[in-house]
């Protein structure tokens, strides 16, 4: 059931429904301009790079991000008219597809304060619950979530390592679980490994991302 997402780098997600979505371009090669959704968690570089946001999008492409980052989108340049901006909590519809935003924050680290209110997105498509965590710890609403496929970063420092990853990942037992947020930025190319030996072959670790 993961055969519709892949990872282009770090954070950035391809997830072929029955429309094309992208989560946090970063480091696209060339100009596909074939996303119809993008989705975008937070302000920092790796997750929003208006440079690569604008190799993703075309013409009708539909944006959707944390209502904290208006001024930041405006300054991008992305269409207002076609910009859906959220808040934790809130459910929107795109692409054929329902979107939930889950608050994404860190835990006794000063990256990503919860008042910033950045987000990751359970995903409704494909007939999948697809939660995307975003930059984030293993928070009381992460641990919440009911999903099918868990998107979740292990690279460490600025999120949860392998071994916390894994940890909150055997607490939500979600059917499937695909790592992110590691290999290049941060995190060695190596984290894959200790997160799966971690679950203990109690949820499948299915690796998207290849360096």
């Amino acid at each position: 059931m993961t055969e519709m997402i892949s990872v282009n780098e770090h954070s950035s997600v391809l997830i072929r429904a029955d429309k094309l979505f992208r989560a946090d371009p970063f480091h696209i090669k060339g100009t596909p301009r074939d996303a119809d959704v993008i989705l975008i968690t937070h302000s920092h570089y790796d997750h929003f790079s208006p440079e690569d946001i604008s190799r993703a999008a075309k013409k009708d492409t539909v944006f959707i991000a944390p209502r904290s980052m208006a001024g930041e989108l405006a300054g991008a340049g992305i269409p207002k008219e076609r910009t859906m901006l959220i808040s934790a909590g809130e459910t929107v519809s795109a692409g054929g597809a329902e979107i939930e935003a889950v608050p994404a924050y860190n835990i006794g680290k000063p990256f990503h304060p919860r008042e910033n209110g950045w987000l990751g997105y359970i995903l409704n498509a494909g007939g999948k619950r697809i939660y995307i965590m975003g930059d984030s710890d293993a928070t009381p609403e992460a641990v919440a979530v009911k999903c099918d496929i868990l998107m979740i970063p292990i690279g460490g420092r600025f999120t949860m390592d392998a071994a916390e990853a894994a940890a909150l990942t055997l607490k939500m037992m979600p059917g499937s679980v695909i790592p992110i947020h590691y290999g290049t930025v941060v995190g060695g190319a190596g984290a894959f490994d200790v997160f799966e030996k971690a679950l203990g072959g109690k949820v499948p670790a299915v690796k998207k991302l290849f360096i």
